[in-house]
């Protein structure tokens, strides 16, 4: 396995199950629509330069037994989070209710909620089936309009709770903002313990939120930049084993890991396309760097970049047209983009300084970027895939390692930062940021971490 720990067999067959029979089905309530969700009025432009957070309520999930209704504020309280985090939702403070879970079953005074300027109401339940499976039900309501927005009902096993309440924010982040959510997700990631002259880098993986979080390899070979597979069964990251940089492809599933391909010299910056059929990454040879892509299918590997010049960090365009990358080719590190069988090569980054890891949004309008700033830290910023309207979204004494969530709205990337007495020592922390820049994260992790990659929405 080369030092990838080995999976225990009852975690994969119960993880296979737990995606299989997750949902047995998600319906909508017909008979919680009183009215057509298109004459509600509760809406949030996201792409407002700082859109006013709408304030919402969300009560504990009512259940009847104790199991239920511990079940209902835990999910309760998982939905709160993942509005909040977003930044477009302010949560109205639970002690100032005046229904509990129980009344709202029966119906909401809106007259109440509004005298707390509640603008959105969630009214959820939680109930066991005979089968042993649970039931999770909610409303959205617009309180000023006192008009349902949306009702939705999901069966799950049990121990899937709290993925449910993450499908719950998706279904209400989706219905008031118009854009698909991004909270039933996860992020691969790089465990760092020890000091920085011997740090420890493993292979990590945790819920977007930071929980659910699992430890993927044990620390003999250090690893680098993992990646999702557009599936999420895969992950292609750089290690270092027997001191020889290779990339490598991890099956999360099985566990297995194999080596991409035999090639004689260092590879490393591996990213999936689209369709997750091929890997693009960089190769080294003779104190240069190409991008190659090989495709898993056949194993045919094809050389796109012929320049005598470092040229790496590729990333695929989401229709798989087109390819980003980091070039000195014009004499500074700079941003290119070129058709996906390496023609048709334009710079796009004309800015002062230098730019590096550029990251296509999976909107395919922006691409993300890293570089430092004029005061002598670095920031995260996007442009347009033309190389217009670049703009910065964080900065700090060092950032790196943008990541996109599924829905193109906010990135993740990572802040390696001083610390310790005289600054001597460092740490290293996820953080999330909204396109509007304004709303800045920290992802919280058992250890220090870096080389952040979001999933797509779980399947």
């Amino acid at each position: 396995m080369n030092g990838l720990q080995k999976t225990d067999d009852r975690q994969r067959t119960a993880h296979s199950k737990c995606r299989k029979i997750l949902f047995v089905f998600c319906l909508l309530i017909s008979i919680f629509c009183l009215l057509s969700p298109a004459n509600a009025d509760v809406h949030v432009d996201i792409t407002h330069p700082n859109p006013e957070p709408i304030p919402i309520a969300i009560p504990s999930f009512y259940g009847a037994s104790g199991n239920e209704a511990q079940y209902g504020r835990d999910i309760a309280q998982v939905v709160n989070n993942d509005l909040v985090r977003s930044g477009l939702f302010a949560a109205v403070d639970p002690k100032s209710f005046v229904q509990d879970a129980d009344s709202l079953q029966v119906a909401p005074r809106f007259a109440d909620w509004r005298i707390l300027n509640a603008q959105a109401l969630v009214v959820g339940k939680v109930e066991a089936q005979s089968d042993g499976r649970l039931k999770v039900e909610f409303r959205l309501w617009d309180v000023f309009s006192e008009q349902q927005m949306t009702g939705l009902a999901y069966f799950t096993i049990p121990s899937n709770w709290r993925r449910v309440a993450h499908i719950v924010a998706d279904a209400i982040y989706k219905r008031i903002t118009g854009e698909d959510g991004y909270f039933d997700t996860r992020i691969v990631y790089v465990a760092e313990t020890g000091s920085p002259i011997n740090r420890m880098k493993r292979l990590a993986i945790m819920d977007q939120d930071g929980e659910n979080n699992r430890v993927l390899s044990d620390g003999r070979a250090m690893v680098l930049t993992p990646r999702f597979s557009p599936t999420m069964q895969q992950i292609t990251y750089m290690a270092y084993y027997n001191n020889r940089p290779r990339v490598y492809l991890f099956n999360i599933d099985t566990g297995r890991q194999e080596v991409l391909g035999d090639f004689p010299n260092m590879t490393f910056a591996p990213r999936f396309s689209p369709d997750g059929n091929r890997v693009v990454f960089s190769m080294s040879e003779n104190g240069e760097s190409g991008i190659y892509t090989m495709d898993l299918r056949t194993h045919r590997v094809q050389k796109l970049t012929e320049s005598t010049s470092i040229n790496t960090a590729p990333c695929f365009s989401p229709d798989g047209q087109y390819i980003t990358f980091e070039s000195d080719r014009g004499g500074s590190q700079q941003i290119y983009v070129m058709r996906s069988n390496g023609s048709d090569v334009q710079r796009i980054s004309f800015g002062q300084g230098s730019y590096g890891t550029p990251v296509w949004s999976p909107r395919g309008d922006l691409i993300a970027f890293t570089k430092p700033s004029t005061y002598g830290d670095f920031y995260v910023g996007v442009m347009r895939p033309d190389g217009s309207g670049e703009r910065e979204l964080a900065e700090a004494h060092h950032v790196e390692g943008p990541t996109w969530a599924p829905n193109g709205r906010v990135l993740m990337f990572f802040k390696d930062l001083p610390s310790g007495e005289g600054g001597r020592d460092r740490t290293t922390r996820l953080y999330s940021v909204d396109l509007t820049g304004y709303n800045e994260r920290e992802v919280p992790t058992p250890t220090d971490a870096s080389d952040p990659a979001w999933s797509p929405l779980l399947p």
